[in-house]
């Protein structure tokens, strides 16, 4: 999810929560808004690992993006890491032990929102190295963003509590229609690939950006992925999409060229890519793998990302 819905959720946690906290402790209740502030700060953070980059290793950004920042088992030592940075700031206001349950309600929700979308998020380390996306909203929802700021605004503004649990009621309403949304078009998707004589493999209904009424299949057969576009509104329409192979093994050789450092970049991209790699021909790029995925059209198969070798000057 985008960084604003990370910060609102966040903030909405731990506002909800103070006045429980504020029984517990001897001095002044800390005020809505520090608790918000705490959350929202502390729901920031799991995407702190988007600064582990290299100049050397293009890769290396999308191994730990959603990674161990991002796992369940994670969130106490994230909690305690936000604390910290906090504590100096805060220490006169209020007490290490409220920072640390603020925080930790700040980061808890964030993994979980970055599951609900497509891209991949390793909920379950360390015992799972499996990647959980749901595929129940997009990236970015101006929608789901909306009613899930705008009472946490009220909220604050207003020292009214009840605010922040009509967004967060709001937000769990708008993830159980992406559900029943996502099951109706499956369902369709499904339909449409036996209509084609097809076993589909690996089926998937994802929502497009920033709504709920174009989503976007994805399906395998025998090698190749398909893709399909299914506008869900009181009714049902389907838009028949492109088809690329799959690349690979023999493939995935030619194109590394017999050096082991390429071919293990193509194998960690195709486990990035959920294993929905396409050879991809444009203008200036005769040989770029891209992740099928995602695409700028619901019906298209050319990706919007990938990657290419340069080649090297000696």
């Amino acid at each position: 999810m985008d960084l604003i819905t990370h910060a609102a959720m966040g903030a909405a946690f731990a506002a909800l929560a103070k006045p429980v906290l504020d029984r517990s402790q001897s001095r002044p209740p800390a005020e809505q808004r520090l608790a918000a502030g705490i959350g929202a700060l502390a729901g920031l953070l799991p995407d702190a690992d988007a600064l582990i980059q290299s100049s050397s290793d293009a890769l290396l950004v999308l191994d730990y993006h959603r990674y161990f920042t991002h796992a369940l088992a994670f969130v106490p030592i994230g909690a305690l890491l936000a604390t910290l940075l906090l504590w100096p700031f805060l220490r006169q206001r209020i007490n290490f032990k409220t920072i640390y349950v603020l925080s930790l309600l700040g980061y808890l929700p964030h993994p979980l929102l970055d599951a609900c979308t497509s891209y991949g998020t390793h909920l379950w380390l360390p015992f799972s190295q499996q990647a959980t996306a749901w595929n129940l909203i997009a990236v970015v929802d101006p929608a789901f963003t909306l009613l899930l700021a705008v009472p946490l605004w009220l909220s604050l503004r207003w020292q009214r509590r009840q605010m922040i649990q009509w967004g967060l009621f709001l937000a769990a309403a708008y993830l159980g229609f992406a559900g029943w949304q996502q099951q109706r078009i499956e369902t369709a998707a499904l339909a449409k690939a036996q209509v084609r004589g097809h076993q589909p493999l690996h089926l998937v209904a994802k929502p497009t950006m920033g709504n709920q009424v174009l989503w976007r299949t994805l399906y395998v057969h025998e090698g190749r992925v398909y893709a399909d576009a299914f506008h869900s509104a009181v009714t049902l329409r389907h838009y028949a999409g492109e088809s690329a192979a799959l690349l690979d093994d023999v493939q995935a050789k030619t194109l590394a060229g017999g050096d082991p450092a390429r071919l293990r970049d193509i194998e960690r991209f195709r486990h990035f890519s959920d294993g929905l790699l396409v050879l991809v021909s444009a203008p200036g790029h005769p040989q770029m793998l891209g992740d099928a995925r995602y695409a700028m059209l619901p019906t298209s198969i050319a990706p919007i990302w990938g990657i290419e070798w340069q080649q090297r000057s000696d």
